[in-house]
């Protein structure tokens, strides 16, 4: 969720043994019999324009919750090819029954009938590849309809409110703490052919910035945003409306779900998917 450029990462705690099952050698470079065998190094590359700070907090939060103990450093490198290498790994892809999510620079595909969501992906979370994305994808095409009115608070590349847009919603309303996310989710939307008063979007954190209400609330964030928002989320939504959360992991489950209860929320869908959860609430 951190990592739009490109990840690598040395573990070598069972160098020995992954060598032999590998390469089923036990001739091993002397530099790397040296390696540290206690800790592990997650190398993660961000354009220094894209918020590196938040992608920080987000990898912080993370260890945190999972008691793991850890030092994080920044340093420069030289913006090569690797800023856009990316690009070939991430091509056209259906989600669910209904949509085909497109990247801009791919010009060969075949909707095959299903909507076609163009997006730029690399300036803010949200390419519809990464599990929790996917699973409120199909989660919002199950819920949306001619009459929805969507609230998409976290709403990044914007591609949960284009999603609906193209579901067939009326109109949807993003917020996000990231002003680039709220630029991008915005071009996003034109993209799709959705101008103002169809989508909107504002710079805001959670609540502030958000009016009216809505059919259907959508928040990928992080369970302690979710758990943070719970509170207020049910002045939003309309009667008979839905509240639908991800980005929620399996070790947060249990408490993000007393959260719902003591928020006043009854649980009526839940999905996974690798270690990710997504809820379908409504309002008692």
């Amino acid at each position: 969720m951190a990592v739009p450029y490109g990840i690598y990462i040395e573990d070598y705690s069972s160098l020995e043994e992954e060598t032999m099952q590998i390469a089923h050698i036990d001739l091993i470079d002397e530099a790397l019999l040296k390696k540290d065998r206690d800790k592990g190094i997650i190398h993660i590359y961000i354009n220094p324009d894209e918020n590196p700070a938040e992608a920080s907090a987000f990898i912080t939060s993370r260890l945190d919750d999972e008691n793991i103990k850890y030092q994080i450093d920044f340093s420069d490198c030289r913006a090569e090819d690797w800023v856009n290498n990316w690009k070939q790994y991430f091509h056209s892809m259906p989600v669910g029954d209904k949509l085909l999510i497109r990247p801009v620079w791919d010009d060969e595909y075949d909707s095959v009938g299903r909507k076609v969501l163009n997006i730029e992906p690399g300036l803010a979370f949200g390419t519809g590849s990464h599990p929790t994305t996917k699973l409120c994808l199909e989660t919002l095409e199950k819920y949306v309809n001619s009459d929805s009115k969507v609230l998409d608070v976290g709403c990044g590349s914007g591609i949960l409110s284009v999603a609906s847009l193209l579901l067939g919603a009326k109109s949807a309303f993003g917020i996000d703490i990231d002003g680039l996310a709220v630029k991008t989710a915005v071009q996003n939307a034109e993209k799709n052919g959705f101008y103002s008063p169809a989508f909107k979007a504002v710079k805001g954190d959670l609540t502030g910035g958000i009016t009216g209400l809505y059919n259907i609330i959508a928040a990928n964030i992080v369970a302690d945003v979710i758990i943070s928002f719970n509170k207020d989320a049910g002045n939003f939504l309309l009667p008979g409306g839905v509240y639908i959360t991800g980005g929620i992991i399996d070790s947060r489950k249990e408490e993000v779900e007393r959260s719902f209860s003591e928020n006043g929320f009854k649980i009526v869908e839940h999905r996974g998917e690798k270690g990710w959860n997504v809820f379908v609430c409504e309002k008692l």
